[in-house]
This record gives structure tokens, C-alpha cells and sequence, in this order.
């Protein structure tokens, strides 16, 4: 494969940064449109390649998104590009899966164990009731019967932060959970024990958040990790 030369690479670097300062100093958010092409060459001195090159590497960040016929406007600065370099990683090496699974769960418990008060706190009767309803379809579907399990699981985690209304934290929580689900198939099948123990765990966070109890709260966050440490732990010692 025939490498890009140095001097190239520092001038489309350049752009990307060019292009980054100029959505920062002018105070744009996700949505908004950024300069046209031209504009874009002027202002940066760059050529159109340069520019195309740096909108491409932007654009594959989720920093800017193009919107062929329309222009180029300022992404989501969602965490995607984070997810496919994580997911790629753990399906790399045999040897690095389990230990990208391990370090996923710690740090989503950890996320959810760290905000453990202001969870419980600030959870409303709505939201609560809304964790019920996923528990319940998680029961009614089962693990092995399609999405509808994982889709609820998801959806459950991604209420459980809501309350916090920090945007990152939501982000980053559903990130490592997109990995993990992606990496997990490497692990041996979901036994019914597990989903048994899993439903219940999910069932005792609402539970333990209604009557207000932190620590109740922060023990069922473990019952629910503890199957999938588990596995992780047999899945290592068969290695």
C-alpha cells in the first residue's frame, strides 16, 4: 500500500483543524450549516482537495455531516467513531475480547454505582414506571426470543441516566453497551438461570429506586453485572 506523503498529511491535518477553530470561534452547534466549499478555501487558504479531505475525515468523526445536495453542517458529536474502534478491538484478538468486555462492565457500573443518588433521587414516578414497563417486556420476551430482550435491556440503561440530564454521561453509558453487545456473542449462550437472575436484578433496581433506597439500589446494580462476570470469568478459564 503506497503511503501518503508527509508534507500531504500535515496540510490536511492543518484543514481538519482549520475547520474544527472555525466551528468553535463561531459558536456553531450540532445542526448548524457550515461554509460552502469555496468558502471553506478561502478562509482556510487550502486547495478544494485538501477541504474534501478533511470534511471526509470530520464527517467520519460525526464532527461535521454531509448532506449530499444540501451542504455540510456540524454533526451530532456522538460517540460512534469511539464505539467502532472499541467493538474492533474486541473482535481483533481472541485474547482482548474478554478483557474489553470486563473493562466495559466496570465502567458501566461504575457510571451507574457513582451516580447511584442522583439516580434514585431524581428519578420520577413516570420514569419508574417506564423502567417497570421494560422489566415486563424483558420478562414477556426472554432472551433468546429476538430483539425485543435486548432492545428493552438497552432502553432500560439509557432511562436509568436520563435523570441526570448530562448528555455525555447518557452518550458514553450507551456507547459501552452498544460495544459490549456487539463483542458478547464471543461469550458461551445466555443460560435460562442467567436471564432468570438478570430480569430479577433489573426488577430490584426499580424496586430499591421507588422505595428511595440507595443501598438496595447499588446491590441490585451488582446482582445484575454478576451474570455476565460470570461468564466472562468461565469463557477466560477455558482459554
Amino acid at each position: 500500500m503506497s503511503g501518503t506523503k508527509p508534507g500531504r498529511q500535515l496540510l490536511r491535518q492543518e484543514v481538519v483543524d482549520g475547520i474544527k477553530r472555525y466551528i468553535l470561534e463561531e459558536r456553531l452547534r450540532p445542526g448548524d450549516p457550515l461554509p460552502t466549499e469555496p468558502a471553506l478555501c478561502e478562509a482556510l487558504g487550502a486547495s478544494r482537495s485538501s477541504v474534501r479531505e478533511a470534511v471526509k475525515i470530520l464527517d467520519a468523526l460525526d464532527i461535521v455531516e454531509v448532506r449530499h445536495g444540501h451542504g455540510t453542517y456540524v454533526g451530532r458529536l456522538s460517540l460512534s467513531a469511539l464505539v467502532e474502534s472499541l467493538t474492533f478491538r474486541g473482535l481483533l484478538s481472541p485474547d482482548d475480547d474478554f478483557q474489553v468486555m470486563a473493562d466495559l462492565v466496570d465502567v458501566r457500573e461504575l457510571f451507574e454505582r457513582g451516580m447511584a443518588d442522583r439516580i434514585v433521587s431524581q428519578l420520577s414516578t413516570e420514569q419508574l414506571d417506564a423502567l417497570d414497563a421494560l422489566v415486563a417486556t424483558m420478562r414477556e420476551t426472554g432472551a433468546r426470543e429476538g430483539h425485543g430482550f435486548v432492545d428493552a435491556d438497552r432502553a432500560f440503561h439509557a432511562l436509568l441516566v436520563a435523570p441526570l440530564g448530562n448528555e455525555l454521561i447518557g452518550q458514553l453509558s450507551m456507547a459501552f453497551w452498544d460495544v459490549y453487545t456487539i463483542v458478547a456473542p464471543h461469550l458461551d449462550g445466555f443460560t435460562q438461570a442467567d436471564e432468570t437472575e438478570t430480569i430479577t436484578a433489573h426488577q430490584n433496581i426499580v424496586d430499591a429506586a421507588r422505595a428511595g433506597d440507595i443501598t438496595g439500589f447499588m446491590k441490585a446494580l451488582g446482582e445484575h453485572y454478576a451474570p455476565v462476570r460470570r461468564r466472562i470469568a468461565e469463557a477466560r478459564s477455558r482459554r
